[in-house]
């Protein structure tokens, strides 16, 4: 635990990347091959598992200390993260000293992760659950007490990316960061088999369900793009559905979110429809919910999400479709290395023999003018799209965003003029501050809540929002605050639907505040009528 919270903090203590990456490469280096796999598995998050709720370790504190409930919430208040608040103020805390106090802090990461954190779910009562929490505080110190509390809440986070974490593991190891990003892909089980397997020279056999990582486009920078030759792109519709790949291999079927999610079950209809495909094939594409030719709402998809079975109901309320982009695996051999225009003509000739209802192909088209693809551009509404993916047809399928191969181009975002009406404190940093708020527009005379936001403002704007907010609040309910009905933000989403959710009617999709309408009046905001046009707008274009 020791080497590892030291590296928690090396690679908290700077900004610099290449500090981070040597960290984590000297970690790599001279940690123990059973510590080094639990270091990627945490650094990754492939773990989600919370062996204790946040409200419990506050409870523990609260119960050993003399630090009322209240002071507690103050303290959260400004540090935004119970862990960190525990850890700290555990330093004016005298705890009780177990009568043969283990070594904990020389306790390898790998040790407490297989054997010391799961005596928590053998205990029987709170009491026994509470001194075995606090019998690890008592020989930690206070930044592996914070380590440990968040690996506990299955929280654990750190001021590395993934690909930083995946180049200072090449550092170390010598395996290429394409290598060792691909073997890292999907699900994988921390023992020192597997860690062997990841960083050995020789080519491994990677599982069948294993997909590839994904190859994302680049915002479009239009001064730059105007000067390309065009005859070397070719522009596709962006679908606002799920990136995902589909794979067949060894007679099985595996269909994996971007987020590196298997969401097979969720998606029955796709399993089945790939039953005829042959072994060794990895389709990259989007699943959408598709009726009569056209994507239906997001909203459709959400009712597919984190369910471990899809009902029949729910299959033929919102039925699913794949569209495939890309092909990256034909026969068993990986062809990402050629070209985008030879990809696809695999994949075109490949769903020739191999058809299905709810399947077909991306159909790229090519553009003469920079003006010819922003005109299309305007289009992606009426098809139920959100833009355009624009790519070179030289380009390989890479790793990550790489400049220069994949551009999006989306279309503006819908936007209304909306009052703030609520307002919460955020977390993390920003818990001392309110930088959660919701915003009404008008039915009549009266503010009906439409949409949550949370980003769009700069510091300086946050800061003063801030202040507004503390001299305007009306009541308070808990930890919101309603506010006086006076400030007006122009509010931009990229999609808007129905909903029986919201007492609005409506729900939009990926809401941010564009900026502070300070020159208009709240009387002056829009109606829940224009929302309402908006949606059928929306619903006419598809």
């Amino acid at each position: 635990m020791q080497r590892f919270t030291q590296l928690f903090l090396n690679i908290d203590a700077t900004t610099s990347t290449n500090e981070k990456v040597r960290s984590l490469q000297a970690y790599f280096e001279q940690a123990d091959p059973a510590d080094k796999v639990w270091a990627l598995y945490l650094l990754l998050g492939k773990t989600r598992r919370r062996t204790v709720t946040s409200r419990v370790l506050r409870d523990v504190f609260l119960q050993i200390s003399d630090i009322p409930e209240w002071l507690f919430k103050d303290c959260y208040a400004q540090v935004g993260d119970s862990a960190e608040v525990i850890a700290l103020l555990l330093r004016d805390v005298d705890l009780p000293s177990p009568s043969s106090p283990p070594s904990s802090s020389s306790i390898p990461l790998h040790q407490w992760m297989e054997e010391v954190i799961p005596m928590y779910k053998a205990m029987e009562t709170d009491a026994e659950r509470r001194d075995l929490i606090v019998s690890w505080w008592a020989t930690l110190d206070n930044t592996e007490v914070f380590v440990l509390n968040k690996i506990l809440t299955g929280a654990f986070r750190v001021g590395a990316s993934a690909k930083l974490v995946i180049k200072g593991l090449a550092a170390a190891t010598g395996i290429s960061e394409p290598v060792l990003t691909h073997r890292l892909m999907g699900e994988f089980t921390p023992t020192v088999e597997f860690y062997t397997s990841l960083t050995s020279e020789e080519a491994t056999q990677n599982a069948p369900s294993q997909p590839y990582p994904f190859f994302l486009a680049t915002s479009l920078d239009e001064a730059k793009f105007e000067s390309e030759d065009f005859e070397r792109w070719r522009a596709e519709w962006k679908w606002d559905g799920i990136r995902a790949q589909v794979i067949k291999r060894d007679d099985q079927v595996f269909v994996w979110s971007r987020g590196e999610d298997l969401v097979t079950a969720q998606f029955p209809e796709i399993e089945e429809m790939m039953a005829t495909f042959p072994n060794g094939i990895v389709m990259d594409g989007e699943i959408l919910c598709w009726q009569d030719g056209m994507p239906l709402s997001f909203n459709h998809l959400q009712k597919r999400l984190g369910r471990k079975k899809v009902s029949k109901k729910v299959m033929a309320e919102s039925p699913v479709h794949f569209i495939a982009y890309d092909l990256l695996e034909y026969g068993g051999v990986d062809i990402r290395e050629k070209n985008w225009g030879d990809r696809t003509q695999s994949l075109t000739t490949l769903l020739a023999v191999h058809t299905a209802p709810n399947l077909h192909q991306s159909i790229p088209f090519a553009f003469q003018s920079f003006a010819e693809l922003a005109e299309q551009r305007e289009n992606s509404r009426q098809q139920g799209a959100e833009g355009l993916v624009v790519k070179a047809i030289d380009s390989p399928y890479l790793v990550g965003r790489k400049r220069g191969y994949w551009w999006k181009y989306k279309v503006e975002p819908m936007s209304l003029d909306a009052v703030l009406i609520y307002a919460q404190a955020g977390s993390g940093k920003r818990a001392n501050l309110f930088t959660d708020y919701t915003f009404a527009l008008w039915q009549g005379e009266t503010l009906v809540p439409f949409a949550k936001a949370y980003s769009g403002l700069d510091n300086a704007e946050i800061d003063a929002l801030d202040k507004w907010i503390r001299r305007h609040t009306t009541e308070r309910f808990g930890p919101v605050r309603s506010l006086e009905p006076i400030q007006v933000f122009e509010i931009g989403f990229e999609g808007i639907a129905e909903s029986t959710r919201h007492k609005s009617g409506i729900s939009v999709r990926f809401p941010r505040i564009l900026r502070w309408r300070k020159d208009k009046p709240a009387a002056e905001a829009d109606t829940l009528e224009s929302a309402r046009e908006l949606l059928a707008l929306s619903m006419n274009n598809r």
